[in-house]
This record gives structure tokens, sequence and C-alpha cells, in this order.
């Protein structure tokens, strides 16, 4: 199943306490419960104003679905089409 990465323009997300980032977690999650097993979060990296989520889906109308029913933005939304790490190199 294709792997996505969400853009997600959240002016001082940086500066989100945990309390907050934990409730935002509990939204997705429910929100996820409810779209089924096709999608799954697999993690997040928050920045000063942006948090990129990585998530496995069927397609991007299933990603823009989870962002529409919980609320996040998903400015961008793009497939990955490769994933490289040092071992690459070898």
């Amino acid at each position: 199943m294709p792997k996505y990465v969400i853009e997600r323009e959240i002016p001082n997300a940086g500066k989100l306490t945990p309390e907050q980032l934990h409730s935002i977690s509990q939204k997705s999650c429910g929100v996820l419960r409810n779209l089924g097993p096709k999608i799954q979060w697999l993690e997040s990296y928050v920045t000063d104003d942006k948090i990129y989520c990585v998530y496995i889906a069927p397609d991007e109308n299933t990603v823009r679905e989870h962002a529409k029913q919980g609320g996040f933005p998903a400015n961008r939304v793009s497939e990955v089409k490769a994933i490289i790490d040092p071992t690459t190199a070898e």
C-alpha cells in the first residue's frame, strides 16, 4: 500500500503543549478507527509552523478524508516514491 507524507501548516505548531499534542493525537486516532484499517498513521514530525505526518493509505483521497473528518489541514499530500537512508550508499 502507498505511503504518504502530509504537510500540515499550523502556525506555532512547535509551541503546542504536550497536552495539546495528546489531544490532537487522540482526535486523529478516533478518526482512523472510524475509517477502518485501510489507513494507518505511522508518525509525525512537529516543526515551528508545520506538522509532517507519515501515513499508509490506499490513495490520497483517503488521506484527505482523514484530514476533513479530523478538522486537520492537509496543505500538501505527497506519495512517497522511494525511501533512502545511509545504507542506500553501500
